[in-house]
């Protein structure tokens, strides 16, 4: 549990390293995210490139940041469930499938801006 005493830029910077504790846990832990960091780490240039304007560009970088903060969130939920036990139970597992809808929506909207963005236009 984090010192609830440490206030001002120490608590900022100690935010900053749990930040970057849990993207490397993230990254060594989880396939999903890997996947998706590869995906984005690909097509952010792309979004650069193609992106007319600010708000474009803005929009299909952002789209693609949303699927891996939600990717992030369902992982925290199912390391949460994990850490109370692995037997099946009908609400851990609707905790579970309902993280991986919100990853499935997200995708689903990158994959909308990205279509009306740069093929309707």
């Amino acid at each position: 549990m984090a010192d609830q005493s440490v206030t001002g830029i120490k608590r900022i910077i100690n935010a900053a390293g749990y930040s970057y504790a849990g993207l490397i846990v993230a990254f060594k832990n989880e396939a999903a995210f890997r996947q998706e960091l590869l995906l984005v780490v690909i097509l952010v240039p792309v979004a650069l490139w193609f992106g007319e304007g600010s708000i474009e560009k803005a929009l299909l970088v952002s789209s693609l940041l949303l699927i891996l903060i939600i990717e992030l969130i369902n992982s925290a939920i199912e390391s949460a469930i994990d850490r109370i036990g692995y037997e099946q139970h009908e609400i851990s597992g609707r905790a579970k499938d309902i993280g991986s809808a919100a990853v499935l929506l997200a995708l689903i909207n990158a994959a909308a801006i990205w279509t009306f963005l740069l093929v309707f236009q």
